[in-house]
């Protein structure tokens, strides 16, 4: 025989004694037994999943959808409130029917306006609807929260159509490539490595050095977007921002090149070499509360004060240049595989010659690897140290002045790019920043305590 489906039983099951509003705000309730107290709760509910479906029908009202719109979205949601709440506890058989009856209410809804000639043969506000249907379920079954953040989501996709659509139309083949590439390195590589530590001193852990490439190829490639956001004629100050973010080595040798090209823009070089520089230190810092933030009270406060020098520094030579002339010329989309397994194999050899410094030559042979390695990448020292530090097997006050050693090496290294591939009044005026800096960054691994 079949179960007659009873209302009033059907919510007395859902919403008794657990009680599960109480748990979620925190409140010490007794657990309800009458119907009245349970039709409360499920009013709540309701309330709620009101206030969800209004979110996005004012959008969808105010974007002239003329399928669904600030009151039809309401009942949707509340209409998956009702047939949850309605349902016996673990059957979705009620839910379901609703589901498919709000699909059929659709489909007939696109038929009238394709027999009006309606001229918009889109699916996303029928999409949005049987989300928000199901919002409205997930209300009723205790998940608010999610419910509130899938609600937003929803409002803000339905909103920003134009941006979405604008920004896919800018968007180039090189640069979905990249994201292609970083969807590879994070979801297929990194989760097939294994969580173990190979080699001599059992710091050589696949897992841990391939997150450490797709943590730079992630910085690298937000940098880039941000970069395409702002445009290719951003102010100076802002190309030495976002091209510290990127790879402030690369910065250099453009802007070298650009200052050979035309002596008129030397000053402006100037300015953004010495802000990629800066930015550096900044990218350290954000690297090392990725990979031991328990160590950034530590670690960070004098590389904190070298950024804030560097950016001193900055900010004097973009008073000097006295304009602000924007790039001209598009990086390239960071993240391919070459670069990555590059970057892999110079942070893994890093991290063998940091440990190998540390047993046989002491913390002479480790400032000595960390100058070498520190010349063309500020990354690799920054990232193989933290780690080590992280694991408990290098102290952390060696670990910052290793980083520190590091970066000073890279600025000597970026000079002396500026004076091979740019022009003689290049390396002149970056010589007194760079000297300024090396002398501060001296006094800190003299003075520090």
């Amino acid at each position: 025989m079949l179960e007659v489906l009873d209302p009033a039983a059907a919510v007395a099951r859902r919403y008794q004694p657990s009680n599960r509003w109480s748990s979620y705000f925190g409140l010490s309730v007794a657990p309800i037994q009458t119907l009245s107290a349970m039709q409360v709760a499920l009013i709540q509910d309701l309330l709620i999943a009101l206030a969800l479906g209004l979110l996005v029908g004012l959008q969808r009202e105010w974007s002239k959808s003329k399928l669904a719109g600030i009151r039809t979205f309401p009942l949707i949601t509340a209409f998956g409130t009702l047939a949850m709440a309605l349902g016996d506890d673990g059957d979705l058989l009620l839910v379901g029917a609703g589901l498919v009856a709000v699909a059929a209410m659709l489909a007939v809804g696109n038929l009238a306006l394709q027999r009006r000639g309606s001229d918009d043969p889109g699916l996303t506000t029928e999409i949005a609807t049987l989300v928000m249907y199901l919002v409205g379920a997930a209300v009723a079954a205790g998940f608010v929260a999610a419910a509130t953040v899938t609600t937003g989501s929803v409002a803000v996709l339905l909103h920003w159509k134009g941006q979405l659509h604008g920004f896919v139309r800018r968007l180039e083949e090189a640069e979905l490539r990249s994201a292609a590439r970083l969807v590879l390195l994070a979801f297929v590589v990194l989760p097939a490595l294994p969580d173990q530590g190979y080699g001599p001193y059992g710091v050589l852990n696949p897992f841990k050095v391939w997150l450490m490439v797709v943590l730079i190829v992630g910085i690298s490639l937000a940098a880039y977007v941000a970069y395409r956001i702002f445009g290719v004629r951003s102010a100076t100050l802002m190309a030495g921002v976002l091209g510290g973010l990127v790879s402030s080595t690369a910065t250099t040798v453009t802007y070298a090149q650009k200052a050979r090209e035309n002596s008129g823009v030397t000053k402006v070089a100037v300015t953004v070499i010495v802000m990629a520089s800066a930015i550096v230190f900044g990218r350290v810092l954000f690297e090392i509360a990725l990979v031991a933030p328990a160590t950034l009270a530590t670690t960070g406060p004098p590389i904190a004060v070298m950024m804030a020098l560097m950016l001193a520094l900055a900010w004097a030579a973009h008073l000097q240049a006295g304009v602000s002339l924007g790039t001209e010329k598009d990086l390239e989309p960071p993240s391919t595989i070459r670069i990555a397994i590059a970057f892999g194999s110079l942070y893994a050899v890093v991290l063998l010659a940091v440990a190998a410094a540390r047993e046989y030559l002491g913390s002479a042979g480790l400032y000595m690897v960390a100058a070498l390695s520190g010349l063309t990448d500020v990354d690799a020292i920054t990232l193989s140290t933290t780690q080590l530090v992280a694991d408990g097997n290098l102290a952390q006050d060696v670990a910052w002045r290793l980083i520190l050693v590091g970066a000073l090496a890279n600025l000597v290294f970026k000079g002396a790019i500026a004076g091979i591939l740019g022009p003689r009044g290049l390396l002149a005026r970056l010589a007194g920043f760079f000297g300024v800096a090396l002398a501060g960054g001296a006094a800190l691994l003299a003075f520090w305590p």
